[in-house]
């Protein structure tokens, strides 16, 4: 059955600053588990725990530029890249830049605290 989805969800976000996450599709705003899509807009300074999460992500950036840290690397993707952070592999994400970051997550399985494994969060954001 065909279902529409008439707003997202407006989740709790980790790290520092005031990052807003809208969950369109997901496991509080769809009760999906199978995908969650979310859209993200991180202020300039914004900074989450790393984390090695049990599901693969998807990340588009619509406007500014994200910084993408792994174990073995620094990636800046802008406006129009993608990047794939595979699951049980060790990411963190940040937004140093002036003016932020917009941008799309898609995590399959859906997202959720117990599966995301933040280093240093004990409160399973």
């Amino acid at each position: 059955m065909v279902k529409v989805i008439k707003s997202p969800s407006v989740i709790k976000a980790a790290g520092t600053k005031g990052k807003i996450i809208k969950e369109f599709i997901g496991k509080v705003n769809s009760k999906t588990s199978e995908v969650s899509i979310a859209m993200m807009k991180s202020p300039k300074g914004w900074e989450e725990p790393g984390q090695t999460p049990e599901f693969n992500e998807y990340t588009l950036v619509l406007e500014g530029k994200l910084k993408v840290c792994t174990a073995g690397k620094e990636i800046i993707i802008s406006r129009g890249e993608t990047i794939v952070a595979k699951k049980d592999e060790w990411v963190k994400y940040s937004t140093p830049f002036e003016g932020g970051a917009e941008y799309i997550a898609v995590c399959a399985p859906a997202f959720s605290p117990e599966t995301v494994h933040r280093d240093d969060d004990q409160s399973g954001l």
